[in-house]
């Protein structure tokens, strides 16, 4: 592929920041990189699969965006170990935790659709409920995550983390929904022009819907699993709020709606997750990592912004310009009229001319 061909692909920026990072850690600790590596896919996926929730809801139009889905993380923890360690079951445990994550999602859903309520005051709202009942359960709580998932989160078949092997197929899945179904086509209409959707029959209800749905389950389900790779918290999901937003935008999906990037959230998790390691490398402060946090998040913002902007249509000259020669199609008046040849020939011209050029 030619070079300059690839670094107009949205989701190029991304990658090239985490390989930035990547080259700075090398020149800071002067050891391989393959552990630093190694240690990114590990971490990694859990920012994926809540970003591509994130993705989804973003790409549903302006004004859409989920500031829910940490809170719902730390809920989906508590109630995913819990009910792992009730029911000894642990495919039950996490569907316990995915089921938070819709219950949530179903709140901000009839309240963003059916009370006309903003998406970010709406889930904002049920995300505060969310974090209410996270206090609740932790009081007392005293289950332990299932051993035998987290012996599964931490294998490396050929050297790559486990989750990492699920979350690109996750990724495979979500590119061919987006692609190959009528929800993806219609998610993509509905972001690109929610009214011109509605009036070509889409069904615009149903899919953001269906949208903020499948962003709660994929909350819930990275809470079900980080609550079993590290512990639950209460501020488990704290950090994936903002970082859920950031890694889909540097990945390059349009914050105005209408494109998604599925492969650009791996991009942009793996320098974040890079950059974490990085900035406590070197030991600084927690207001010396968020300032370069921030400012390396503008600079790639700044470099892919050229391909961010979604093209308008051309302007044409031709459409105003008036006609050159005599139109088409039209006779020309008789000067010396007689009884058989009536005078409405002229007026007949006329609007012939007229309509012609108008049109």
């Amino acid at each position: 592929m030619n070079p300059r061909t690839l670094l107009t692909r949205p989701w190029i920026w991304g990658f090239l920041a985490a390989l930035l990072v990547w080259l700075v850690i090398l020149a800071v600790s002067g050891q391989g990189g393959g552990q630093t590596v190694s240690l990114a896919l590990s971490l990694a996926p859990y920012l994926i699969v809540v970003g591509i929730g994130q993705m989804l809801v973003v790409t549903a139009g302006p004004g859409n965006i989920d500031v829910s889905v940490g809170p719902v993380i730390s809920l989906a923890g508590f109630v995913s170990v819990g009910a792992t360690a009730s029911t000894g079951s642990v495919v039950l445990g996490i569907l316990a935790g995915i089921a938070a994550g819709l219950a949530v999602a179903a709140v901000s859903s009839v309240a963003i659709l059916g009370l006309s309520v903003p998406p970010i005051i709406a889930t904002l709202a049920s995300g505060l409920v969310a974090s209410s009942c996270t206090l609740a359960l932790a009081e007392g709580f005293t289950a332990l995550p299932d051993p035998g998932l987290r012996h599964l989160l931490n294998l490396r078949p050929a050297g790559i983390p486990l989750p990492a092997v699920a979350v690109a197929a996750l990724t495979v899945l979500t590119v061919l929904l987006l692609r190959g179904t009528t929800y993806g086509r219609s998610l993509t209409a509905v972001g690109q022009n929610a009214r011109a959707a509605e009036r070509a029959g889409v069904p615009v209800t149903r899919v953001v819907a269906a949208t903020y749905l499948a962003s709660g389950a994929l909350a819930g389900l990275t809470g079900a699993l980080l609550a079993t790779y590290i512990a639950p918290t209460p501020d488990l999901g704290t950090r994936y709020l903002l970082d859920s937003i950031a890694v889909v935008v540097i990945g390059g999906t349009l914050i105005s709606g209408g494109r998604a990037v599925p492969v650009g959230v791996w991009g942009g998790a793996l320098f974040f997750i890079l950059l974490d390691g990085l900035v406590n490398l070197v030991g600084w402060s927690t207001a010396a990592q968020n300032l370069l946090k921030g400012c390396l998040v503008l600079f790639v913002l700044f470099l892919a912004g050229g391909g961010s902007r979604r093209p308008g249509p051309a302007p044409s000259r031709t459409r105003h310009r008036p006609p050159s020669g005599p139109p088409p199609h039209t006779f020309p008046t008789s000067t010396t009229p007689t009884s058989a040849t009536p005078t409405s020939t002229t007026p007949t011209s006329t609007a012939t001319t007229e309509g012609q050029t108008h049109g």
